[in-house]
């Protein structure tokens, strides 16, 4: 067991510094596509060890200039009378327009917590309570100010172009561990639809995940994900495992929207969610696509309509089929029902329905959600957006 773990182990290396070695040789004019040629020559700087060891000490370089930034949190809330402690991770940060620092963290380490309950430790060793915690439990994502101002902190990524096959490093402190940084890459973009054990309720409504093979455990929770220029792409937030540890498998939330959050909950204090008024059917299958005139399986039905809302005032129809929202081909209902929510309220829309095997375009404008309260659901259907 220990020789096929060992020989596990050196095939990851090797498939790393494989691919560290094949950037460093692009690098120097192998824009090619792969030939006899190129192959000998990476050969030959594997064997010589300039690119590993170049390969290497960047990403040690990387890990020291955001490591001082990335935080441990232990929090300790009551749940059914007893006292119950969680243990994550997060990183200060801050925004252009402001003068404070604070903390990107999930909501799940938190919730439930006193302020005086929360114990952050940079990792310099300064102990720190929040000055207040804002979150937002539909994506998982706690805000946590902090007095002061001189702490080291990360710098804001860009999710939108990480792609499939980035190597990232995953921070934080897994089953307590503090300052750990773990590496792999970046298994596959849009995640949806999860059940998360952190949040059993399902309240995740705004998922749209980046999914990693760079080990995160518990204990990483709230830990950054990081690209190789140093830059935080993600806030690390579940893991899928029988075991409870780490198995390949891990789910981060994509920092262009925990960027959008944190913005809006230290504004407001909350998120405004913008809301179209529709009853999304999470039945439509293929067979039904294909009897309306689509060639695969793509787009929302809409099931029902409530009255005096954006979609009824821009004329949407029960059956419509929702094929794009703003030029962007709708994947299934809960891909609609997550760029919805975090469009901005008042913004108009340019939607595309397929309508009796017709395409129409239609203009709406979002308002914002109502509470739960005022919105009335038809049994059995997908919830309301």
């Amino acid at each position: 067991m220990l020789s096929n773990r060992l020989s596990f182990c050196a095939l990851a290396a090797t498939l790393f510094f494989g691919v560290v070695t094949g950037s460093f040789l692009a690098q120097r004019g192998f824009n090619t596509p792969v030939h006899a040629e190129a192959t000998q020559r990476a050969r030959a700087a594997e064997f010589n060890g300039s690119s590993l060891l170049e390969g290497s000490q960047h990403m040690s370089r990387v890990s020291a200039r955001v490591m001082p930034a990335v935080v441990h949190i232990q929090a300790t809330h009551e749940a059914d009378g007893k006292r119950v402690e969680e243990t994550g991770s997060g990183v200060l940060m801050t925004m252009p327009n402001r003068r404070d620092v604070f903390i990107l963290t999930n909501s799940h380490v938190v919730r439930g917590a006193d302020y005086a309950d929360i114990h952050i430790q940079t990792a310099n060793g300064r102990a720190l309570n929040p000055s207040t915690v804002l979150e937002d439990r539909a994506t998982d994502i706690a805000v946590l100010t902090v007095s002061g101002s001189d702490y080291p902190i990360a710098a804001w990524g860009d999710s939108d172009q990480v792609n499939i096959g980035n190597i990232v490093l995953a921070m934080g402190s897994p089953f307590g561990l503090s300052r750990s940084v773990t590496f792999g890459i970046i298994s596959a973009k849009g995640r949806k639809d999860l059940k998360l054990a952190s949040n059993p309720e399902n309240r995740v409504i705004n998922q749209d995940f980046l999914q990693t093979d760079a080990a995160i455990n518990p204990g990483n929770s709230g830990g950054p994900l990081v690209d190789l220029n140093g830059r935080i792409i993600g806030i690390n937030t579940a893991i899928a495992s029988n075991s409870g540890g780490n198995e390949g498998i891990g789910f981060s939330i994509p920092i262009n929207l925990v960027r959008r959050v944190a913005m809006q909950l230290l504004e407001h204090g909350r998120v405004r969610r913008a809301y179209l008024g529709v009853v999304l059917d999470p039945g439509f299958t293929s067979d039904d696509a294909q009897r309306i005139g689509l060639k695969r399986l793509y787009g929302a039905r809409v099931s029902g309509i409530n009255a005096a809302t954006p979609a009824y005032k821009a004329g949407l129809r029960l059956n419509d089929i929702v094929l794009s929202f703003n030029d962007i081909e709708i994947m299934d209902e809960n891909h609609l029902i997550n760029l919805v929510s975090l469009s901005d309220v008042g913004r108009q829309i340019r939607l595309l329905v397929i309508r009796n095997g017709q395409r129409i375009p239609l203009q709406v404008v979002l308002t914002e959600r109502p509470s739960q309260r005022q919105i009335s659901q038809k049994p059995g259907k997908a919830t309301v957006r």
